[in-house]
């Protein structure tokens, strides 16, 4: 049985961590086949959104699996150690969490990594590094996502927050019961992928543009980066669409 799966519905990719008896703990072979995995989204030109999970209900990712870390006796990782979006994996297109119960450690990361997050209801996150005396440089972004003293908290004390408290820090988009969980996700993903992709795919870089950058400096590379869509077949088929009242016909152009 593959510990990654990957599965396509319409626009859609879902890539699931398939280790429920290890609540989905991150493997040498869960490395390479999420890598894999993102390489495939990210080259099928006609996937554009995909989906992260884990199987099972009570973990998307416990982190490393460090049964094996002990026997490899793991030291520094090596970057790209674990296939990271946006530092160590070139994706343009949107992903999103869907969290199924414990993210913890490289769970988190998995979760953090992603552009959006929904949680079912007995989720629960946290960094614990710290109680097995690991880092965890990659938490960095956090400080554009969540206030300061929370993630200060959540760094030196490992302690877990459920996942109201992260929506309420902002950690988290939705909340939903178990049972709906996918296919909440799956619904955002549609309603994502019903977008004009060069929009969809420019506003998404245009976010990561303005939290790395000063008002004007990312104003200045917004509209460069939204250039492109202007000129685009897709700029003119949306107003004509709209006035010939149908539904656009997006070419990705």
């Amino acid at each position: 049985m593959s510990e990654i799966l990957y599965e396509r519905r319409g626009g859609i990719a879902i890539i699931t961590i398939n280790r429920p008896e290890q609540r989905n703990a991150i493997s040498k072979v869960v490395r390479s086949g999420l890598r894999e995995a993102f390489e495939r989204f990210e080259a099928e030109e006609d996937a554009l959104v995909a989906i992260l999970t884990g199987t099972g209900e009570k973990a998307f990712c416990a982190g490393m699996d460090l049964k094996e870390a002990a026997d490899t006796m793991i030291g520094v990782p090596p970057r790209g150690f674990i296939p990271v979006l946006g530092d160590s994996i070139h994706v343009t297109k949107p992903v999103i969490a869907a969290v199924n119960g414990v993210a913890y450690a490289g769970g988190w990361l998995l979760a953090q990594m992603c552009d959006l997050c929904i949680a079912s209801e007995n989720a629960t996150f946290a960094i614990t590094e710290g109680k097995v005396g690991r880092g965890m440089p990659w938490a960095t972004p956090l400080a554009h996502m969540i206030p300061q003293r929370i993630m200060m908290e959540l760094l030196l004390t490992g302690d877990p927050i459920d996942a109201r408290r992260a929506h309420a820090v902002g950690f988290v988009n939705h909340v939903v019961p178990q049972a709906e969980l996918m296919p909440a996700a799956i619904a955002m993903a549609e309603r994502i992928a019903a977008c004009a992709p060069l929009t969809v795919r420019a506003a998404r870089e245009t976010v990561y543009l303005a939290t790395e950058m000063g008002r004007s400096a990312a104003l200045r590379a917004a509209n460069h980066v939204f250039e492109k869509v202007y000129r685009s077949e897709d700029a003119q088929e949306g107003p004509r669409a709209f006035k010939e009242k149908r539904k656009p016909q997006w070419r990705g152009r």
